[in-house]
């Protein structure tokens, strides 16, 4: 049972689209998107340097582009989709729930709301990697931040102000190791409140299709059947944690035996190694990772 999967902000890095382009027709299927986000995402993609690609504006669009550009070179016909956090729309688009042209859309007005919110308040993000669980949990609620990510595998993401942040770094859970994140504010928190807003009313005018295979939210791991709910989830995920765990959870309860992640992977596989032993992995990084896909598959 294979399962795709598109990461989430933070995954992308410099140029990493430019070998892609070499592959017939990628280009001007980049091209026409950029039309719909209004960004040069072939630019973004290729030339473009680590700040300018950070921003979220930017990040978001550019992210779902590729990761809907790479499932169409893979070919692929999934059992299972999941996206994390942003990703979720180019999963949302796999299963036909949206459109690419509409998911981009709402990704456009979805990364300009967040960075307007983030621009509100001095917020940031942490990623707390080892520590128990529960003390990690415990810790993160103490200072008044959010377990914005629960990623499973030992990884959390905890949210807030820099304020909240920088006490939470002298009073770190034991055994843990803090990694402050390079992001523009406190995603999926109620920092994201007003962006919330925006994205709904953005998604008034879109009428989603029921996904065509088992699409998996990251608000509590579980498959949903209707489009409409899965829309109005992508919409409150903005400000809300993103249950990685939990997907990873149903995953193996699937019976989940292949995963491959889409551009620009690794990050969800190395979280696989951890969180669902014995599944096969491959990501996509170059075109050259296409044949391993593929031969994970067959």
């Amino acid at each position: 049972m294979l399962v795709l999967v598109a990461p989430g902000q933070g995954a992308q890095s410099p140029g990493f689209l430019t070998p892609w382009l070499e592959l017939p027709g990628l280009a001007d299927r980049l091209g026409a998107w950029s039309d719909v986000v209004e960004l040069d995402l072939i630019a973004y993609g290729t030339t473009a340097g680590a700040d300018e690609i950070r921003d979220t504006a930017v990040a978001q669009p550019l992210l779902v582009a590729a990761a809907l550009a790479a499932a169409e070179a893979l070919g692929a016909a999934p059992d299972v989709l999941a996206g994390h956090s942003v990703g979720e729309f180019a999963a949302a688009a796999l299963a036909g729930v949206l459109t690419p042209e509409q998911a981009l859309g709402l990704v456009r007005e979805r990364a300009q709301a967040m960075a307007r919110a983030a621009a509100t308040t001095e917020t940031g993000m942490t990623a707390v990697l080892g520590g128990v669980e529960e003390d990690v949990l415990a810790a993160i609620e103490k200072h008044g931040l959010t377990p914005a990510n629960i990623n499973g595998a030992g990884q959390i993401v905890a949210g807030g102000t820099l304020e909240q942040l920088a006490a939470f770094k002298d009073d770190a859970p034991a055994r843990a190791r803090l990694i402050p994140l390079k992001v523009a504010g406190a995603f999926h928190t109620d920092h994201m409140a007003s962006a919330v807003e925006s994205l709904r009313a953005a998604a008034a005018a879109v009428e989603p299709a029921d996904p065509s295979v088992t699409l998996l939210s990251n608000a509590d791991g579980q498959a949903v059947a209707s489009g409409a709910e899965f829309l109005q989830r992508l919409i409150k995920q903005v400000s809300n944690p993103v249950r990685w765990d939990s997907c990873m959870e149903t995953m193996a309860a699937l019976g989940v035996t292949g995963m491959i992640e889409l551009l620009p992977g690794g990050t969800l596989t190395g979280l696989a190694k951890r969180g669902l032993r014995g599944v096969r992995t491959a990501a996509l990084k170059t075109p050259d990772d296409l044949d391993a896909a593929r031969e994970l598959i067959q």
